[in-house]
């Protein structure tokens, strides 16, 4: 009994100290990690994780605006390969939208149209239409305009906010999902997200190549924030979420209550009918419903790949796949809007995993599978 004594008390010093440590050295994000993540059951980040952070508001439309019900709405079942791969990733939400209207969706493990789940890099693409409507308002100039017009820290160098939104910008970020020491990890746990973002350097030629880090996408969210001298939650209220009548809330997630900065590079809680609607306005040229919301040109130019190669533009991914152009919203546990004009095509899922990656695919197996599948099903 004694030495179970000692050794509990051992074990409490231990761990008491590991937490001064952490306090210390500016490590003390990775308790609340711990806390988010591990003491929820969990082993990564996931999509209902908002309820443990700050967040911010953005209303629904005071005038919403419903996706018209398609002829053929739901008459035809979702494929079996469909089915197996919605089981095996944990499937939350699926919808097929064709010619602007609904044609199949379908809710899974007690969630359903108005649920909240996280977006997590899907709000890349927002906040690049956020930057789009920034140019088109006369906030910023053009996406030439360089960074350090907003921030001092980085007057010296060459990077635009353009190349912030087309993974260009050569900042010295690492993109690690596994590491709670990572810069990510910092980011997404910590309570000042603003000194993360401005400890990072310039170290790489800004424009010259596609390297995909979440930073940029943060820093340009703060240019965004300090160009229009309004929080990102409410200019995306204004710019979006009320003229394209959004018909549920939604939450920004926050890095503290002092400092209420969104994290612009993730995490918008909302719902799969309202996601889609970026991927209708972005096929439509930045129009809905007759009102120019952004600029055709900008649109064009977000959507198809800045680099030859490179599966990127500016703010969205690009894809080929079935000779088609496709543009994606996508975040890191397969959350898509898949956006295919030609066919006047828009696909969304939501859920709680993504497929694995064969060497030399730009996306996971996943998405493919999306892709294929939705046309079958329109096929039949």
């Amino acid at each position: 009994m004694k030495a179970l004594v000692r050794f509990l008390k051992g074990f409490l010093a231990l761990i008491l100290a590991l937490i001064a440590l952490l306090y210390i050295t500016d490590y003390e994000y990775i308790i609340k990690g711990v806390r988010v993540v591990y003491m929820t059951g969990h082993t990564t980040a996931f999509i209902d994780d908002h309820v443990y952070f700050e967040n911010e508001t953005i209303a629904k439309s005071e005038a919403p605006w419903e996706w018209p019900k398609h002829k053929g709405y739901n008459t035809v079942e979702a494929t079996e390969t469909l089915k197996q791969t919605n089981e095996a990733l944990g499937t939350v939400a699926f919808a097929i939208i064709k010619n602007d209207s609904l044609w199949y969706e379908n809710y899974a493990e007690g969630y359903g149209p108005s649920s909240q789940t996280n977006s997590f890099s899907m709000a890349k693409s927002i906040t690049t239409a956020l930057l789009g409507k920034a140019i088109k308002d006369g906030y910023i100039k053009s996406l030439d305009q360089p960074i350090g017009d907003f921030f001092d820290k980085y007057k010296d160098d060459k990077t635009t906010v353009g190349d912030l939104s087309s993974m260009a910008s050569g900042l010295d970020w690492e993109e690690s999902y596994k590491s709670p020491f990572s810069v990510t990890a910092r980011a997404y746990y910590d309570d000042d997200l603003a000194e993360t973002i401005l400890a990072q350097e310039v170290v790489d030629t800004p424009g010259a190549g596609f390297r995909y880090l979440s930073g940029n996408t943060q820093l340009l969210g703060m240019i965004i924030q300090e160009a229009t001298g309004k929080s990102l939650s409410e200019y995306l209220e204004e710019s979006f979420w009320q003229p394209l009548g959004m018909q549920e809330d939604a939450l920004w997630q926050i890095d503290d209550k002092e400092n209420r900065l969104a994290k612009s590079y993730c995490c918008i809680a909302s719902n799969a009918l309202d996601f889609a609607r970026f991927g209708r306005l972005f096929k439509n040229d930045g129009k809905w419903n007759g009102q120019q919301i952004l600029d055709s040109a900008f649109v064009a130019k977000a959507t198809v790949a800045r680099f030859q190669g490179e599966p990127y533009g500016y703010g969205f991914w690009i894809s080929d796949h079935m000779d088609k152009h496709i543009f994606v919203m996508r975040g890191i546990l397969g959350q898509y809007v898949i956006t295919i004009p030609e066919d006047d095509l828009i696909i969304v899922r939501l859920g709680h995993q993504l497929g694995s990656r064969q060497a030399g695919d730009d996306f996971t197996s996943d998405f493919y599978k999306y892709v294929e599948e939705a046309y079958a099903m329109i096929s039949n």
